[in-house]
């Protein structure tokens, strides 16, 4: 691209962003606080006539501008192979790097590659696109409408949709103005210039962790001119864990300055995502949370660590969070409580309502799968992404060996009786390297994904622990030992990875020990109970997962390469 076009490519983009209202995180000045006049009033145009709309977004890419032709190249710190997307979509950070003779990302500018949401993105750009083995008429009228469809839920047509589907509730009258959009449902919100007013909050007296009653006339908004019509019309999906109504249903246009030391207590100018998180003791559903924040930033443009990651609960009770080391890949600071703003005004510049972990048709959890499809790359990405800012590496594929995990339960239920013997006959196998784990709170989080990265086949229970699959490389199998009658749960999570599943095929060959009732149905059920497995079977199985392993394109190119490298 020439000099010149790489310019236009840059004004398109800033203008883009200045109408979406996405922060760079960059402030108009040092101190963050817009310039004002020695009244503390910003400055409006000569006749005194705030500006009109097209006005503020020509000042405002005007002062984009001066502001990135001024950057140096700051590194963002990504996965390898994400850098030629994140160039596409940041044409100014390009540029920095063109001109940056220290910028070890050259050789990724200008490839044209593209994540898939952007305008006018083709397959061949993307980092991958959806295969399906078998065509399912309910879902597509061919094969190739069902990927497209897969595509659309399960990938980055997901942020796609996200993406178009943003809509502007409360406007902005200048440049100093406040902002509000969210998509439908307000499952995902973006605010500028936002107040919210703690002092009603009073968690230290509270149980609920998402109580949205607290806010009082005056203490939810922005100044800008609101559609409220508009923004109470999207309630249908108002639930705790499903949209943000709850809360932003009260906002309102105020007539106040914000952020301004007489209208605020606290004054963040640092780029802050809101979150309310699911169970942090489950790896699953924790994970979902993980997730959600990863599409958030897509929707958002930005993979900055340097944010606030607030945790939005109302409650004075503390979280267990087992996970919370997958933090580092997201922010560079503490986790913010809701609760340390008890009692304060606090105005943010640049609040992100992140999307949730249990929405309705959402990503991960509820998520209406197009079966025998696979190959997310969104959920690679976010894999990727994970494994690269916890600097998880990666120290195979071993010569004329396959590494095998096998995850041990010592829990209630669901624990393996015959597990020595397993064990025993695997290791017999001459071409396996077995290790047998147990994932608890005495393994650091970073080093259990540190050994399910290095693990190409991973063996366990139906249990949370199998959402370690993620992080198994891409030649990778996760054998789940019994799906416990839930078959989809991990099959599912094993297809969006893009990873090889395999379980058990026939119940004649196992047998249940230390069989409960379930709690609610009070009756018996198969995850209530313990089990044995034939080991003749179960090594007739992991022999099919070897053979996937060896005979992966990946595994292939990865033998070569630490071949030449010896």
């Amino acid at each position: 691209m020439t000099t010149m076009g790489m310019r236009r490519t840059l004004l398109l983009h800033l203008f883009i962003n200045v109408i979406v209202l996405v922060s760079s995180g960059v402030d108009t000045n040092v101190d963050g606080i817009p310039h004002t006049s020695q009244d503390g009033i910003p400055h409006t145009s000569q006749d005194g006539i705030p500006h009109t709309s097209q006005d503020i977004l020509k000042q405002q890419l005007d002062n984009s501008v001066n502001i990135k032709n001024d950057l140096k190249f700051i590194e963002p710190n990504l996965h390898p192979e994400h850098y030629p997307y994140y160039f596409t979509n940041h044409p100014a950070d390009a540029q920095a790097c063109q001109g940056n003779v220290s910028c070890p990302h050259k050789d990724t500018l200008n490839t044209g590659k593209c994540w898939g949401y952007e305008a006018d993105c083709t397959n061949d750009r993307m980092p991958a696109y959806p295969v399906c083995d078998r065509f399912h008429e309910a879902w597509a009228k061919s094969i190739e409408k069902q990927a497209d469809k897969f595509f659309e839920i399960a990938d980055f047509g997901y942020v796609r949709e996200m993406r178009r589907g943003m809509q502007t509730f409360c406007t902005p009258q200048n440049q100093y103005g406040s902002s509000l959009e969210c998509t439908e449902f307000l499952r995902h919100c973006r605010a500028h210039n936002v107040l919210l007013d703690f002092s009603n909050l009073n968690s230290a007296n509270s149980r609920e962790r998402f109580r949205s009653d607290f806010f009082k006339p005056g203490q939810l908004g922005g100044n800008c001119q609101l559609d409220k019509e508009k923004l109470l019309a999207e309630s249908a999906h108002r639930s705790e864990l499903q949209s943000w109504y709850g809360e932003l249903h009260v906002y309102e246009s105020l007539d106040l300055q914000i952020p301004h030391p007489q209208n605020c207590d606290i004054i963040i100018h640092k780029p802050t995502y809101l979150i309310k998180l699911d169970a942090g003791i489950n790896m699953y559903h924790h994970f979902c949370d993980f997730v959600n924040i990863y599409i958030s930033q897509h929707i958002n443009n930005s993979f900055s660590s340097d944010v606030n990651i607030v945790m939005w609960d109302t409650s004075g009770l503390s979280y267990g969070d087992y996970f919370k080391a997958t933090w580092q890949a997201f922010t560079d600071y503490p986790i913010i409580s809701l609760k340390t703003w008890d009692g304060k005004k606090v105005c943010i510049k640049e609040a992100v309502f992140t999307l949730l972990p249990r929405m309705q048709r959402g990503f991960f959890y509820n998520m209406p799968l197009v079966p025998d499809c696979h190959n997310s790359g969104l959920m690679r990405a976010f894999s990727q992404h994970v494994i690269h800012r916890l600097g998880l590496k990666q120290d195979g594929p071993k010569k004329g060996k396959v590494r095998v995990t096998l995850l041990s339960r010592n829990t209630k239920h669901r624990n393996i009786v015959n597990q020595d013997e397993l064990v025993a006959a695997m290791r017999k196998e001459k071409d396996v390297i077995v290790n047998v784990v147990a994932y608890n709170r005495d393994i650091h989080f970073v080093e259990q994904l540190k050994n399910t990265h290095n693990s190409d086949i991973f063996i366990g229970m139906h249990g949370a622990g199998l959402t370690h699959l993620l992080f198994q490389p891409d030649w990778g199998v996760i054998f789940e030992l019994y799906n416990t009658e839930d078959p989809r749960c991990y099959k599912d999570l094993a297809s969006l990875r893009g990873i090889k599943y395999i379980t058990w095929e026939r119940t004649s060959k196992l047998a249940r020990h230390n069989e409960v009732n379930h709690p609610s149905l009070n009756k018996p059920h198969a995850k209530f109970a313990d089990y044995s497995f034939e080991v003749k079977e179960f090594i007739r199985i992991l022999k099919k997962g070897i053979y996937h392993v060896k005979n992966h394109p990946k595994f292939k190119e990865m033998r070569r390469q630490i071949k030449d490298e010896l």
